[in-house]
């Protein structure tokens, strides 16, 4: 209770909208352990006046973010956007130019509603080869310079290839990992919290 008191003048009233896939839609479990839910467990203890929406769905890809966000930015207006995208584009070995325009589409959208950008990373597995991997990589890093935004390096940290961390499908952070995920977000966002 100290810490709340402590930190909640720290932190203005924000709309946080994170639009992402099964990784912050708490795929295969309740929606309440999952990170994003854990996110809005957290500032409303801080502060008591955030609001978190979650437009994560399951399998989507970076076109089918940019085919929602307009309505997800007109709906909710949110002073802080999370893009989380990307994943399935890379695991579908999708083209790298168009994620890149998506996300590209997608940060300017954001920017132009008035939204602050964290962008968060991934990584792909090493069976899609150096070429591939390290390009899609860069493809976040890119980003974020270019249009000077927050980057989570990799938002399964510590995560990824945990065998105890992960579901049964040897990709899907699990309950136990969905604080972490959180834990690797939050350096990232509490900045933009306190702008």
């Amino acid at each position: 209770m100290i810490v709340c008191c402590l930190l909640s003048p720290l932190l203005s009233a924000k709309t946080v909208l994170v639009v992402g896939d099964s990784l912050s839609a708490a795929y295969n479990m309740p929606v309440e352990n999952g990170w994003v839910a854990l996110l809005d467990k957290r500032l409303n203890q801080l502060t008591g006046s955030h609001d978190v929406i979650n437009a994560s769905i399951s399998g989507d890809t970076t076109s089918g973010g940019l085919s929602r966000l307009p309505q997800a930015l007109a709906s909710n207006q949110p002073d802080i956007v999370i893009l989380a995208l990307g994943a399935n584009d890379g695991l579908r070995a999708l083209s790298l130019s168009t994620l890149k325009q998506n996300l590209t589409e997608m940060i300017e959208l954001s920017k132009a509603q008035g939204s602050k950008v964290l962008l968060a990373g991934m990584l792909l597995p090493p069976n899609y080869g150096p070429y591939y991997t390290n390009q899609f990589k860069a493809i976040y890093e890119e980003l974020a310079t270019n249009h000077d935004l927050p980057l989570i390096p990799f938002l399964l940290k510590n995560i990824g290839g945990v065998e105890t961390l992960i579901q049964k499908d040897g990709l899907h952070p699990n309950a136990q990992a969905q604080p972490l995920i959180l834990d690797n977000v939050w350096p990232y966002l509490e900045p933009l919290l306190k702008g």
